[in-house]
């Protein structure tokens, strides 16, 4: 009985630290890469990442449409609770569009400062 409550203990603690833990192994401080961003490539890099941001995002929509399809599909089985969800779905597909949007749009702002730069 004791070890199982120590190892719960010890399994408690662990979580709590993990998930304070970022799931990125890097994320960059935007902030600081724009104000220091002077020259071509790191316009280039910064253009990059929000081009990364922007696919991520654009197929967390796509998932998300997925999920939608198959809610409308199977109405019969989820009741009030699959409205609720189609009503997420649908939230959710309108933010990463546009999220997808505005980092292609800083993606594309990058691009041209680098040309401008050189």
């Amino acid at each position: 009985m004791r070890i199982s409550i120590l190892s719960l203990a010890i399994f408690g603690l662990f979580w709590v630290l993990t998930s304070c833990a970022p799931f990125e192994p890097y994320q960059m401080d935007m902030t600081e890469e724009i104000r220091n961003a002077k020259t071509p490539s790191a316009h280039n890099e910064l253009a990059q990442h929000y081009e990364d941001t922007a696919k991520e995002m654009q197929s967390n929509a796509e998932e998300h449409k997925k999920m939608l399809a198959e809610y409308e599909a199977q109405r019969q089985y989820y009741g009030k609770r699959g409205l609720d969800m189609e009503s997420m779905c649908r939230a959710l597909i309108y933010v990463y569009e546009q999220a997808t949007k505005q980092n292609m749009d800083l993606a594309k702002s990058h691009r041209i400062m680098a040309e401008a730069i050189k």
